[in-house]
């Protein structure tokens, strides 16, 4: 089970196009139609129902805390109902056993600074990229406790999937968990998360909508279906001025996954480079110019891009 694309789960959670969709049977969970948060109740609903191999937690688009100790209790209860049919300690347990597994790619940083709850120690399998949040090189890393299951995933990283190792990348990972474990990299997501509310703020007052009205974490997911423009059509005007986004599904999107009515905003990268919350207030007005007065503004917005970008350069990072 993973959640699906339109909830702000990711491609491999299950997604009909990519290899989880067309190698395994996937069901996909979605959020409260109403709330658009993840509906635990219902949930655990299709896992008792369908009993599941593995229950994936986390997302690419999803602003909100996601709570790992119920995906825990969910999986423990469908594994309780699997008991009560064979043994605890029969092969056949171990063969239909529901696991958890917690990507947490995009949460990383924040999960290190325990700005968010950790999957820990709910998860049986923790993955993660290590850019986005955790603002290292591309790359990513598999964790577990589990003593069984860490020799299985060795082996299917090698020989399995890879021939030889990528040593820069390996010294460029260390590099990034040493930078995590400074206090510095503690107040930089601190940033993250109040740049990400004041953005999202500004954004609400300004006439947008937010899925869920807001954000607990480091992305905002604008949902345009009550404005004259898509999510393509947003995210093409926003590239033209110099700012860089992407167009996303949102939740009960009726839209083409090529078109999206709605748009996914970041602020990581800005953080970085030193913008805090004046900078997104800015940064949000301008978004605002773009979508709703664009012919008007876009060339007062480029130049008003370039200089910010010029107060905050690449090489002072």
């Amino acid at each position: 089970m993973g959640m699906s694309l339109n909830s702000g789960g990711h491609l491999t959670h299950g997604a009909k196009p990519t290899f989880s969709g067309k190698y395994f049977n996937v069901i996909q969970y979605e959020v409260n139609p109403e709330t658009f948060l993840i509906d635990y109740d219902k949930l655990q609903e299709q896992a008792l129902e369908f009993k599941p191999r593995m229950i994936i937690a986390g997302a690419s688009a999803y602003p909100r805390i996601i709570d790992f100790k119920r995906f825990r209790q969910i999986v423990d209860k469908v594994n309780e109902e699997l008991k009560n049919n064979v043994s605890k300690e029969s092969e056949e347990f171990e063969q239909k056993k529901c696991y958890l597994v917690v990507d947490m790619a995009h949460i990383a940083g924040l999960v290190a600074t325990k700005l968010h709850p950790s999957p820990f120690p709910f998860a049986d399998v923790v993955t993660s990229t290590t850019h986005k949040t955790l603002r290292g090189t591309r790359g990513g890393i598999i964790l577990t406790n589990s003593e069984k299951l860490i020799q299985k995933i060795n082996k299917a990283v090698f020989p399995g999937i890879q021939g030889g190792p990528l040593e820069h990348l390996i010294a460029a990972k260390a590099v990034c968990f040493g930078e995590a474990l400074k206090p510095e990299f503690k107040d930089y997501q601190e940033q993250v998360i109040k740049n990400a509310k004041v953005l999202a703020d500004t954004l609400i007052n300004n006439g947008f909508n937010l899925v869920t009205g807001g954000t607990d974490n480091h992305l905002v997911l604008l949902d345009l279906r009550n404005s004259a423009i898509t999510g393509l059509e947003l995210e093409q005007r926003l590239h033209s001025v110099g700012i860089t986004t992407n167009k996303n599904a949102i939740p009960f999107d009726t839209e083409k996954k090529t078109i999206t009515s709605g748009v996914r905003l970041g602020v990581p990268a800005l953080t970085t480079r030193g913008m805090k919350e004046e900078q997104m207030k800015n940064i949000a007005d301008l978004i605002t110019d773009v979508a709703f007065h664009y012919e008007d503004s876009k060339d007062y917005v480029k130049a008003k891009v370039k200089s910010l970008c010029e107060s905050f350069p690449l090489d002072r990072v």
